[in-house]
């Protein structure tokens, strides 16, 4: 039997260093996961570089990578992709940026920079689209909410460059800062000017915002400023269904995953109940999979939780999470019709608290593959498996060849 279909399972910052809270393992190799295990011993397996030996990859470069698109070549910069996957539909040359809401104190102090981690700013954007105008610029601006304090911004207009600062400086307790041209590029100082102007009008607006008023009554934070980074120009893809003759969709409660896929050509897939953290459903994702397999080729589904307990430096947390994976995945067990590849985007170490260069565990499962002697999902067991050492971008074309959908080389 040949499988037709294949999911690609990324586990985000799943994989880690040994940690000395669990007696040298790392969070994989300590936790209880019999199902992870069972699919390692029915694959085949190795490590992966997502993007190169030794180099930390951003969850945005490392997916473009796992999906086939060389960052060196089509990574612009984090803010248009997570605009993107907010729902603002990018145009190639469009201009992109990462936003937050924060809280500023009377004296224009930022006090909170993610405004007290409001669970909701709709009415609060809604009030920018509708009482922002940059049109004596020449510019037309998009603003749309991501989860609780996060938002993103993109411009269209003529003669914009992506080259500036942000105005978030990065730590409470100091004023915002102005948006400045890194370059002496006209357009970048036209960008420039089109952001300050709409920090400014929107700054006014939040001021009065009776959301904003409520907040301070209830002795809350009020979300009366925006924060952007992350600047970046829209470029062009080469469309997934195109590129891999495969139609897909993806699945994340993280804008930035949809907004690759959805700028790639995979269909972003709403699932209830998803966060992206400890709490969020896996059951309801894994079931969103399975069904939208039916009617794709293709499914990126990203998990992500134990990168925030990474991040955070928690090893015991994060080994514990890991067994809450593993028990959300026990229905890909009975899935011996399609190509299942599993693996993490990135190292997040809890000894760093941030991403690193360490290859990642890369199982593969489905019909067709040849099973090596690995019994054990884990970032030392992996190593010795059949696969050996790849890199992200050799992924889809192991992928592709397995349901023999590739060309051949040659005559």
């Amino acid at each position: 039997m040949n499988a037709q279909k294949i999911l690609l399972l990324v586990l985000d910052g799943i994989a880690d260093r040994p940690c000395d809270a669990l007696d040298g393992k790392t969070p994989l190799q300590a936790a209880k996961k019999p199902v992870l295990d069972r699919l390692a011993e029915e694959s085949v397996c190795g490590i992966m570089d997502t993007i190169a030996p030794g180099v930390r990859p951003g969850s945005d470069t490392a997916h473009l990578s796992l999906l086939g698109y060389p960052p060196e070549r089509y990574y612009t910069g984090r803010g248009p992709l997570e605009a993107e996957g907010c729902g603002i539909r990018m145009e190639a040359g469009m201009i992109g940026f990462r936003a937050n809401f924060g809280s500023l104190d009377s004296n224009g102090t930022i006090i909170d920079r993610r405004a007290g981690r409001i669970a909701s700013t709709e009415p609060l954007c809604a009030a920018i689209r509708d009482g922002v105008d940059l049109s004596s610029f020449g510019v037309e601006f998009f603003f749309e909410p991501g989860a609780g304090h996060r938002a993103a911004l993109a411009f269209r207009g003529e003669g914009l460059g992506a080259n500036v600062t942000s105005n978030d400086p990065k730590h409470e307790q100091l004023p915002p800062l102005p948006i400045r041209p890194m370059t002496e590029a006209g357009s970048d100082l036209h960008t420039a000017e089109v952001a300050n102007e709409f920090l400014r009008q929107s700054r006014e607006i939040l001021s009065e915002h009776p959301l904003n008023a409520q907040r301070i009554a209830d002795g809350l934070p009020p979300a009366n400023i925006v924060l952007i980074r992350g600047a970046g120009l829209m470029g062009r893809f080469d469309p997934f269904p195109e590129k891999w003759k495969m139609t897909g969709s993806v699945i994340s409660a993280a804008a930035l995953i949809s907004g690759i896929g959805s700028a790639v050509g995979l269909e972003p897939v709403h699932v209830p109940g998803i966060t992206g953290s400890a709490d969020s459903d896996l059951k309801a994702k894994i079931a969103y999979a399975e069904k939208e397999l039916e009617r794709k080729d293709f499914v990126l589904l990203n998990i992500k939780g134990a990168d925030e307990f990474g991040h955070d430096g928690k090893p015991l947390l994060k080994r514990d999470f890991i067994g809450v994976i593993d028990a959300a995945l026990a229905p890909l067990l009975d899935r011996n019709d399609i190509i299942i590849a599993i693996c993490s985007d990135h190292t997040t170490p809890c000894s760093v608290m941030d991403h690193a260069g360490d290859p990642v565990p890369i199982i593969i499962r489905g019909p067709g593959v040849r099973v090596d002697s690995v019994t054990l999902f884990d970032e030392i067991s992996a190593a010795s498996g059949g696969l050996g050492r790849i890199q992200g971008g050799d992924l889809l074309p192991i992928l592709v060849d397995l349901i023999n959908r590739s060309e051949k080389y040659g005559a």
